[in-house]
């Protein structure tokens, strides 16, 4: 059953103004801090939640909410069981950095399930939406996934966790056996829109480990809508809180998972 067009509608509303505050800060320069060795967080990110929360509080007091960087006070989903999952900067090393691929990614969980999505990337002025059961749309044009069938015919993309210092010939080691098969490989530097261009068929697969549920959420679900298919790297089942994913145009699907098999496999 289709939810009311109110919880669409205030996703857009939030990635938009996001895109709004992200832009006035890239255009003049941000403040930022490390939240980790290789992890930032800027004056931007907090000006966004903070946008973030108090709309969600003043439309929806009894829903709760689970953000990026002031999640401090976040709960698990009340009586209610709706649920706000947002990033504020998704790709916010990029920023910080003055490289304009970023986005603001927010998801609306009902129950334990992900059923509305919004993704802004406001440099190029683009809106990704998805309502379960109701297709994605890029700009409300209809969105499906590529068809590639064979991995060296497809272009793949995946992400580099913040423990990469720690964990790199593990991350390195896959990502090299996908460079082996695959026609490229790309790594853009945000998940939530490395989702997004699979399910506008711009990539053909994604796959990432160690993410947190703010970077998947949204992207997740209009891969989904968008004819493709969603797992853990090996093929279980995708859980928007279980770290890791494999998203790809459904054709190249098994082929993907083999690779990360045979990976796990030698690393075990």
């Amino acid at each position: 059953m289709p939810h009311p067009p109110l919880f669409l509608a205030t996703a857009i509303e939030v990635v938009l103004r996001a895109g709004d505050i992200q832009l006035e800060h890239f255009r003049r320069g941000v403040r930022i801090e490390k939240k980790g060795v290789i992890d930032l967080v800027t004056d931007a990110d907090v000006a966004v939640e903070t946008m973030f929360r108090k709309l969600i509080a003043s439309r929806y007091p009894e829903h709760v909410v689970l953000a990026e960087e002031l999640h401090e006070t976040d709960q698990s989903p009340n009586g209610s069981g709706h649920r706000w999952i947002f990033d504020p900067i998704d790709g916010t090393t990029n920023f910080a950095h003055g490289l304009p691929i970023f986005c603001a990614s927010l998801a609306l969980e009902i129950a334990g399930r992900v059923e509305v999505a919004a993704v802004y990337d406001p440099t190029r002025r683009e809106l990704f939406t998805a309502e379960r059961g109701g297709g994605a749309f890029l700009n409300g044009t209809r969105l499906r996934v590529s068809k590639a069938k064979d991995l060296v015919d497809s272009v793949l993309c995946t992400g580099f966790p913040y423990d990469v210092h720690e964990t790199a010939a593990d991350v390195v080691g896959l990502f090299a056996r996908f460079v082996g098969q695959a026609r490229a490989v790309r790594r853009l530097g945000s998940a939530a829109l490395d989702l997004c261009y699979v399910a506008s068929g711009r990539l053909d697969g994604f796959w990432e480990q160690r993410l947190e549920a703010w970077d998947i959420a949204a992207g997740a679900l209009l891969v989904e809508e968008a004819g493709g298919r969603v797992s853990t790297l090996v093929g279980g089942e995708f859980n928007v809180h279980g770290g890791e994913v494999l998203a790809s145009n459904g054709r190249i699907h098994e082929a993907m998972m083999a690779v990360a098999r045979a990976h796990k496999e030698e690393h075990t």
